[in-house]
């Protein structure tokens, strides 16, 4: 089984683009700064792990992540290799991520300053963004 875990906050803002061709498919890249639950003297303290988001979960991204936001992620380890342009052999390592929820509220982030206050989405008097229209079809559960 190949799941994986994660929470932490963007390193920065996603870097997004589209897929050329007949169906065109958003692919968002960002890293997550995780913590370290332990660390020695010296070391640093958090983890800086790659994640890849593709169609809606890329969409999302571009939409409402950015630099600074705490975020939980769940999906799978996905590894590669390409030749770079002096010949050498490049390993990857990505998260490919299959869902990405908030775990702090846009007001806490906002005094932290992770998000501006001019972002698309609307905020609740309880400081958590609203459900923006049209994303029915893609809720689990009605």
């Amino acid at each position: 089984m190949n799941k994986v875990i994660l929470m932490g906050r963007l390193a920065r803002d996603p870097d997004v683009r589209y897929s050329q061709g007949e169906t065109v498919t958003a692919i968002a890249r960002y890293t997550l700064a995780v913590d370290r639950k332990f660390h020695r003297e010296g070391e640093q303290t958090a983890d800086f792990i790659s994640c890849v988001a593709f169609g809606k979960q890329g969409e999302f991204a571009e939409k409402y992540l950015r630099q600074g936001i705490k975020i939980a992620v769940t999906g799978r380890i996905q590894t590669g290799s390409y030749t770079n342009r002096d010949g050498h052999k490049v390993y990857t390592t990505d998260v490919v991520a299959e869902s990405q929820e908030f775990v702090e509220s846009k007001k806490a982030a906002e005094e932290r300053g992770a998000v501006s206050s001019n972002t698309q989405a609307d905020v609740d008097s309880d400081g958590f963004m609203a459900i923006p229209e049209g994303i029915d079809d893609e809720l689990p559960f009605r």
